[in-house]
């Protein structure tokens, strides 16, 4: 009996999460805005505990929008014709997604409004620093959705394999430029970047990309972690 592969629960799960991604507008759209928060996150020089309440009410919406594009599939696969009971089905699952969306907005208004913070917007960021490891986070967060948007709207492999950027690439050059951005000693910079390098050249000699796919997924990578590291610079 052959036995399964326990990696492929978290391969379909991706597939499920790319699959919703292209075929909802209002996924598409969340995570837009997902992105947009996280870089004013660093702007605002949130604290650790309110990104990560801003993280938790934004992966609600996520979660609730996946949710109901699953009961809209299977009161579709059920029945093609109207009944009372599939559209009671489809409007609550709707209305989930809109507590969490209204949740959402008042958790960042709460967020980045509160407290006379944009009155206070130039004292915020001048002399505090997020740490490291927020930055770290948000940082990888933007790259898997820059990742996810333009491998869909590529149309062309999928999450984990192929595509027209190299996810792998792309996160082989954040890991390095994270390194770089960190001011260690030059040999370990250098170490970094070669062997971001040298995940660039196996994605190509197994003819898994190309070189234009893997320069994409550099460049990626790089745009990131350089708006990241520049909006909110080490030190004072």
């Amino acid at each position: 009996m052959r036995l399964k592969n326990p990696l492929n629960g978290f391969k379909y799960a991706a597939e499920g999460v790319v699959h919703v991604f292209r075929t909802q507008r209002h996924m598409k759209f969340h995570f837009l805005i997902m992105a947009l928060v996280l870089l004013l996150s660093l702007v605002w020089n949130l604290q650790r505990w309110e990104v990560l309440i801003l993280l938790f009410s934004i992966s609600l919406v996520l979660v609730a929008e996946m949710l109901n594009t699953a009961v809209e599939a299977m009161v579709d696969l059920v029945t093609q014709s109207y009944h009372p009971l599939a559209k009671f089905a489809k409007d609550i699952a709707a209305g989930a997604v809109l507590i969490a969306a209204v949740n959402a907005l008042a958790v960042g208004f709460l967020l980045f409004f509160g407290d006379n913070r944009w009155e206070e917007l130039p004292e915020f960021i001048s002399p505090h620093r997020p740490h490291w490891t927020m930055m770290f986070l948000v940082g990888v967060i933007l790259l898997m959705i820059y990742i996810l948007i333009w491998k869909v709207a590529g149309g062309k492999g999928k999450l984990w394999k192929g595509g027209v950027v190299s996810g792998h690439t792309a996160l082989g050059f954040f890991f390095a430029m994270t390194i770089v951005f960190l001011k260690p000693s030059i040999p370990v910079a250098g170490l970094a970047v070669l062997m971001a390098f040298l995940i660039a050249q196996s994605r190509v000699e197994g003819k898994i990309h190309t070189v234009k796919e893997v320069v994409f997924g550099a460049i990626l990578a790089i745009c990131v972690t350089t708006a990241v590291y520049w909006l909110a610079p080490f030190g004072n």
